[in-house]
């Protein structure tokens, strides 16, 4: 009897957006994050990280809210639980509307870094910035044309 290789289950990388009541994060913020966690836990999520994202006035009413925030998350799970999640988040009555994205890892990783507060600002943008405010210093002089006759 031949050993039979084991095939493991493959994770996806997701970024979750969950809009919830922003007086109710307000008045009770740990209680609204549990229960977003909760929702990811039923559907077997890993969460890599999470906060706050915005919050303010909605482009329209949803439910008889005009405010909202969003609150992002960035997990993993594997693609059978999607199913389960939407069921969920439809099932809160704290979450008004979720949007969960798929990414490749190296857009997930990156974005959690943002999430996390550990990305640091590209040298060459800070690089070309110093160069040209350097160069038009150097290089250009302003020239009065109504001075030469």
């Amino acid at each position: 009897m031949a050993a039979v290789a084991e095939n493991p289950v493959r994770q996806h990388f997701y970024e979750g957006m969950f809009l919830v009541d922003s007086g109710k994060f307000a008045t009770d913020s740990e209680g609204v994050i549990g229960e977003i966690m909760s929702v990811l836990a039923k559907a077997g999520a890993t969460v890599v990280a999470h906060r706050p994202w915005q919050d303010g006035k909605l482009a329209y009413e949803i439910n008889g809210m005009k405010k909202g925030l969003h609150y992002i998350v960035c997990f993993t799970m594997r693609g059978a639980g999607m199913k389960t999640l939407i069921r969920q988040c439809q099932l809160n009555e704290t979450i008004i509307r979720q949007m969960i994205i798929a990414h490749s890892q190296q857009i997930f990783d990156a974005t959690v870094a943002v999430i996390s507060g550990t990305a640091t600002a590209p040298e060459s943008d800070a690089a070309v910035t110093e160069k040209s405010a350097r160069g038009r210093t150097d290089r250009d002089e302003e020239v009065d044309l109504d001075d030469e006759e």
